[in-house]
């Protein structure tokens, strides 16, 4: 079933538990989270970044659609990290039924400007958004980017962006990164931040470069009030991982025969976020709730 985000987030948000958002980047990955989530029995969001659009066609996700739409677990199909009016309308043509628009690189005023033209358009026909506050870090082992010094949400700035743009989610800066941190880096998430943000607004709140955190710091997020974990490095680190195994000591050239037990070693990473985001089981809700799948409503 696909839905959009805000009917996938207030569920989880009344339930307490989060979603995973695990970025696609061909059908090997797609395959990943829609069958880790229905033998789960957990919902799941698949996130794309303009750059993996970029890579397997727009054309793709006409089969991205269909599969979640015809699965009997709830999904969203999320722009991660839009960057414009231009790659959100893409996004949008291609049956997504969520996208974010990054403007957290620019001056407050301005963020809110463009936040409140893509809330604007996409809300007319049903297209949930999600706006960023403040900056995730850059560890340079993904193709997400980041900065290299954090700026951290201000929780007084959480609620006036909020109000002004009238997003659906909010992703906040509390000390994570994108991409796979360096052995000689500890990250330390601010978890006083995110209980002042989440004292302060009701909308569901986001984190950002959940990949490689201590699992300990990312339940306890979880537990205070975030919604919406985005990982992408961790799973697909993992299904490269044993694809070099297996290059490395064989000669075969069969995707057939090369990609299964790569796949196998994704979805357990991602089965594994789905417990600590406690998930697992929760799509029973959704039917409970009897949520209806998403249609993009026109003008």
């Amino acid at each position: 079933m696909l839905i959009n985000m805000k009917q996938m987030l207030e569920i989880a948000k009344e339930n307490r538990f989060a979603v995973g958002a695990f970025n696609v980047a061909d059908s090997n990955f797609l395959r990943v989270v829609i069958e880790a989530a229905e033998e789960n029995d957990a919902p799941a969001i698949i996130a794309v970044h303009p750059t993996e659009l970029d890579f397997t066609k727009d054309e793709f996700f006409q089969y991205a659609v269909s599969r979640a739409k015809n699965s009997s677990v709830p999904f969203v199909i999320h722009m991660d990290h839009g960057d414009s009016l231009a790659s959100i309308m893409r996004a949008v043509h291609c049956g997504f039924s969520s996208v974010m628009i990054d403007g957290s690189l620019l001056p407050f005023e301005e963020n809110i400007a463009i936040t409140k033209e893509i809330v604007d358009v996409c809300h007319k026909i049903g297209v949930s958004v999600e706006g960023e506050l403040g900056t995730i870090g850059n560890t340079g082992t993904s193709v997400e980017g980041g900065v290299s010094e954090v700026i951290y949400t201000r929780p007084e700035d959480a609620e006036e962006f909020i109000e002004k743009t009238g997003i659906d989610t909010l992703a906040v800066a509390i000390g994570t990164a994108h991409g796979i941190y360096p052995k000689d880096i500890k990250p330390e998430l601010k978890m006083d931040v995110l209980q002042e943000i989440k004292d302060k607004v009701e909308i569901p709140l986001v984190l950002h470069g959940g990949s490689a955190n201590p699992d300990e710091e990312i339940a306890k997020a979880v537990q205070i009030g975030i919604q919406k974990v985005n990982i992408s490095s961790d799973y697909k680190y993992a299904f490269y991982k044993k694809c070099r195994e297996i290059l490395s000591t064989t000669e075969l050239w069969d995707p057939n025969a090369i990609y299964p037990e790569c796949i196998d070693a994704a979805k357990a990473v991602v089965k594994q976020k789905m417990e600590l985001f406690n998930s697992i089981g929760q799509a029973a809700v959704y039917r409970k709730e009897n949520v209806q799948p998403w249609r993009q409503e026109q003008n």
